[in-house]
């Protein structure tokens, strides 16, 4: 494994295809590489933060262009699993209120992942999310990882809640709600709050998880952001205004430049976090939002870095 650098962040999870409708053609399908983890180890890389992705890649083409895409963006790969098996697709289903998701992801190798959790304390972060967080073999593997990254480093979590006939309705949740409850930093969208806690507002929620000692931050899409450290009153943006060409990967965006401006800042463990001082969490959420906006204004996911930053 390469020698890891100050400020480098673990990304556990993981990397897919995403089959996504073509404009113009909408029963054409374009195949591009994505899953959460993956998108936040290429957007932390191409901020200048150094991403490890610990996922698992397959043995077919597919598997091939998503190598190249995130070694093209700077993600070392050292922690990466290999297999023989299929990549798994995510048929995405764009709509008015946001894209679903159809998973094709039996007997595939992006679930294929080995447990890190003797390696987390090397890295100033560790993030875990997505898909991987609930479906087995990766889950059990993304809990002790996360069990690990919460008493030695500084543990992100990004329940990125989906529904889908291949994932339980039951345990899935079940398993993300756990990792929240580990975590140091909790970023989700007002919807994914909703599907982990039924019947609870959001900023209740919110408010709950950040009382514990947490910094959460509540995503609204076109609403904005707020932020919630510890007992401190929220903090809200505006979302950053831009023609939106696709919104495909802008939480996944969004939460590699919160990550990329706590790791550059220095920000560190529950304390840290939790105690962040109201133009600290404003200066964060202001970037994050310019970072994920980069991404709504063009096609694909990649996003670039806001100037002045």
């Amino acid at each position: 494994m390469t020698e890891v650098p100050p400020g480098a962040v673990l990304v556990m999870g993981e990397a897919l295809i995403d089959l996504v409708p073509v404009p113009d053609a909408p029963e054409t399908y374009r195949a591009q590489p994505g899953g959460a983890p993956a998108n936040v180890a290429a957007g932390l890389a191409r901020l200048g933060t150094p991403s490890w992705f610990a996922g698992a890649l397959g043995g077919d083409g597919f598997a091939r262009l998503i190598e190249r895409w995130l070694a093209d963006a700077g993600t070392e790969l050292g922690l990466c699993a290999r297999s023989e098996l299929p990549t798994t697709l995510a048929v995405a289903d764009p709509g008015p209120d946001g894209t679903g998701y159809h998973f094709h992801l039996d007997e595939t190798a992006t679930f294929r992942l080995p447990d890190h959790a003797a390696r987390v304390e090397r890295f100033a972060a560790v993030y875990v999310g997505g898909v991987a967080a609930v479906v087995e073999p990766a889950a059990r593997a993304v809990a002790a990882t996360a069990r690990a990254g919460a008493a030695r480093s500084l543990l992100v979590v990004d329940p990125n809640v989906r529904e889908d006939r291949t994932l339980d309705p039951e345990s899935a949740p079940r398993l993300l709600r756990e990792l929240c409850s580990l975590a140091h930093v909790v970023k989700a969208s007002d919807e994914d709050l909703s599907r982990l806690w039924p019947g609870t507002d959001p900023d209740e929620s919110c408010r709950r998880l950040a009382a514990e000692g947490r910094l959460v931050v509540l995503t609204r899409g076109a609403k904005g952001a707020t932020a919630f450290a510890g007992d401190a009153e929220p903090v809200s943006v505006p979302a950053v205004p831009v023609q939106v060409v696709n919104t495909i990967g802008a939480g996944d965006a969004f939460m590699a430049g919160v990550i990329n401006w706590l790791t550059a800042h220095g920000v560190g463990g529950p304390g840290g976090v939790a105690g962040l001082p109201r133009e600290q969490v404003t200066e964060m959420l202001d970037f994050a939002s310019r970072v994920a906006a980069s991404v709504c204004a063009r096609t694909g996911t990649e996003l670039t870095r806001p100037p002045g930053n």
